[in-house]
């Protein structure tokens, strides 16, 4: 698929096929996540790709933050069944050691956002969907997958093939309403 096709056609899945993801494509995408830019060239991203139906279905449980959920009127995640269903979960961490922080500004957000951007529309590319989930207990989930408190989960994407060929993604606001030239403001 055209770059530009997977840009305008992605969408966030959360039903997928009981269909297994073959190794050359989930090896694609995590060479796409590989050649993701990053600040200095540090490539601050580590990921635990998780196969095992036990492991993925307790890091659903770990994606629910009532706190979070409840005032916004949702009994559950819209996620948590992505993530126990999908054939793999890619958990997206940082160092942030191994990245910038330049006037208050903590790069490896940047760099894992880049990373991440780079995972879904790699996926979108070779057929298969993914959705960012990026509430869930830190805490928890670095205990549940050995990661050492120094790292920082940034976000779990659910991988595999759409139940579904998803519907056209909602409206989009025209380059203008967001887009300046020379200075803020200026049209």
């Amino acid at each position: 698929m055209d770059i530009f096709d997977a840009i305008k056609t992605r969408r966030s899945i959360r039903k997928y096929l009981d269909k297994p993801i073959e190794t050359e494509k989930l090896q694609a995408i995590l060479e796409a996540v590989r050649m993701a830019p990053s600040w200095a060239n540090f490539q601050c991203w580590r990921l635990v790709v998780v196969k095992e139906k036990d492991i993925k279905a307790k890091i659903s449980g770990l994606s629910y933050v009532e706190s979070f959920f409840a005032p916004l009127g949702y009994k559950s995640n819209p996620s948590m069944k992505a993530l126990a269903e999908a054939p793999v979960v890619i958990v997206l961490c940082a160092d942030p050691e191994k990245s910038g922080k330049l006037w208050n500004q903590q790069y490896y957000l940047v760099d894992a956002g880049i990373a991440a951007g780079n995972l879904m529309l790699a996926a979108r590319g070779l057929g298969l969907g993914s959705v960012f989930v990026g509430v869930f207990d830190e805490d928890k989930l670095k205990k549940l997958l050995n990661i050492p408190d120094a790292i920082r989960i940034v976000g779990l994407f659910p991988l595999g093939y759409p139940a579904e060929e998803p519907k056209a993604g909602p409206s989009r606001k025209p380059v203008s309403d967001f887009c300046s030239f020379e200075q803020w403001g200026a049209k």
